[in-house]
């Protein structure tokens, strides 16, 4: 299993407390490289929590986070390793490439589809324009840059079928064409590791189709790790090469798809019974 083999996410103990809550409890868990990964659970049981973590959004009270890249990518360190838990949020996005979604979408509403591509490349562009100076005078090298971005938008615009529509507000778009953009902005950051925040909600059938298409060719053809929050169990068991259940912050179960669906603690925690009565659960499930 490639999560063990070449994991390019190693979650490792990791424990959140808020006063005397603790949300997140002894959690350890490996991403693979080129996987899709779904953390899943009862509502209230630490996924948010944990992707604030590894985002860094949060700073865990207890834990590591290492992310790995490969040869020849940009390095954090030595062996090319990033202690996630110690950078703050700016670097894990830019240096480590981690780049994420929301629940709730956060689209740039009133600038066009196309701009809110280009604004995901930001830091690019203004290396290239020398912090402005180069911009300002149209130097060939942010000229050469510029085009760069501008292919790189209309190419991920091709890709989810939003190509005429470039030069429309984003806030017009249909709410299933807002949440692709919102995953095309993030690729625009070319992110080794790609987090969403329950990408599927408020999905119509083809909507959620869709989305499973585009998350598939994001794995497939940029081999970008995908760790997803969802509740849509039909996005998970489709696509998904592994799956982490979560309850009350503590991991109940962790593998593939087909393990996961005939788990009695799964299927414990998603109906709300109490450990002493999983098998009878079990048996009226499968009855």
């Amino acid at each position: 299993m490639r999560w063990e083999k070449d994991p390019i996410l190693h979650v490792e103990h990791l424990k959140m407390r808020f006063g005397g809550l603790v949300a997140v409890n002894d959690l350890s868990f490996k991403v693979g490289r080129g996987d899709i990964t779904a953390l899943i659970g009862p509502n209230g049981a630490g996924k948010t929590t944990v992707f604030n973590c590894i985002t860094g959004f949060y700073k865990p009270s207890e834990g590591m986070l290492t992310l790995r890249h490969k040869a020849g990518d940009r390095a954090g360190s030595d062996d090319g390793s990033f202690l996630l838990e110690r950078l703050p949020g700016h670097r894990i996005s830019q240096d480590a490439r981690v780049a994420r979604t929301f629940q709730n979408i956060r689209l740039f509403s009133g600038m066009t589809v196309l701009e809110n591509l280009l604004v995901a490349q930001h830091n690019t562009l203004m290396q290239a324009s020398g912090f402005t100076i180069a911009g300002l005078f149209g130097l060939p090298s942010f000229r050469a840059a510029e085009r760069e971005a501008v292919d790189k938008a209309r190419h991920w615009l091709e890709k989810i079928n939003l190509i005429e529509r470039a030069d429309d507000p984003a806030g017009d778009l249909p709410y299933g064409d807002q949440r692709r953009l919102e995953i095309a902005r993030a690729m625009c950051t070319d992110p080794v590791l790609l987090c969403l925040d329950e990408p599927a909600a408020g999905l119509n059938p083809r909507e959620s189709q869709e989305l499973n298409n585009l998350l598939l060719s994001v794995r497939n053809d940029h081999n970008t790790a995908v760790l997803l929050i969802e509740h849509d169990m039909s996005v998970v068991m489709q696509i998904s090469d592994h799956v982490i259940v979560l309850d009350y912050g503590t991991k109940i179960a962790d593998g593939t798809p087909e393990e996961i669906r005939n788990d009695q603690r799964v299927i414990a925690a998603y109906l709300g019974v109490d450990d002493d009565e999983v098998e009878e659960v079990e048996a009226e499930v499968r009855a």
